[in-house]
């Protein structure tokens, strides 16, 4: 099993970057892990306290379980990945199922600052992109998928967002193998680890 952690800044380009990947693979090998899904459910606390909760901080990923199902994975077992709503901060009742497959990416901004899980990782990634990119399509982002004004989140980006990019994300940079410039957009870079993830296969 072959797995890559792909790591960036928010509305660096990751999810583009994998689904390019992905397309680009025989269907069925690759199961994704999405950082997002293993936050910590917060039901028991106040919509209001739910709202304010610091998203890019590391202590708000349950890496713990994480890297569970990622050894789960390896023993080619199935494992039931979570489901976290953005809109309502908590995790659903309903689990994911995901299958053991050949190559396993583990993406989100935040997943190259665990010691545990990069020793797992075959292959470390991180997606850079300008500030200014990634702070227009957080704004679209978060404005369409999460019901948030333009105002909070601006507001979000400049009290936690930048903040935390600084101190956690952007220092991990230099765990990765690989680092795509322009996100997305950088169909070489994507090549590049296409290539790679097919080499391993055969």
């Amino acid at each position: 099993m072959l797995i890559i952690g792909i790591a960036g800044g928010t509305g660096s380009g990751k999810t583009t970057v994998v689904r390019k990947i992905v397309e680009r693979l025989p269907e069925g090998e690759v199961a994704i892990l999405p950082q997002d899904s293993y936050y910590r459910d917060s039901s028991h606390l106040p919509l209001e306290e739910r709202l304010e909760i610091n998203f890019d901080h590391p202590d708000s990923i349950e890496f713990e379980l994480l890297t569970r199902h990622l050894k789960d994975l390896r023993k080619r077992k199935t494992i039931e990945q979570p489901i976290y709503s953005y809109l309502t901060c908590t995790r659903a009742a309903e689990t994911i199922p995901v299958k053991p497959c050949h190559v396993v990416i583990v993406e989100g901004i935040l997943v190259l600052t665990n010691p545990e899980l990069r020793k797992m990782m075959d292959l470390k990634v991180f997606v850079d992109a300008d500030a200014d990119d990634r702070l227009m399509r957080v704004i679209n982002r978060d404005i369409v998928e999460r019901g948030r004004s333009v105002n909070k989140v601006m507001e979000r980006y400049e009290c936690t967002v930048k903040p935390m990019h600084l101190q956690f994300i952007e220092p991990t940079k230099r765990f990765a193998d690989l680092i795509i410039p322009q996100g997305g957009n950088n169909d070489i870079a994507i090549d590049i680890l296409t290539k790679y993830i097919e080499n391993n296969l055969k």
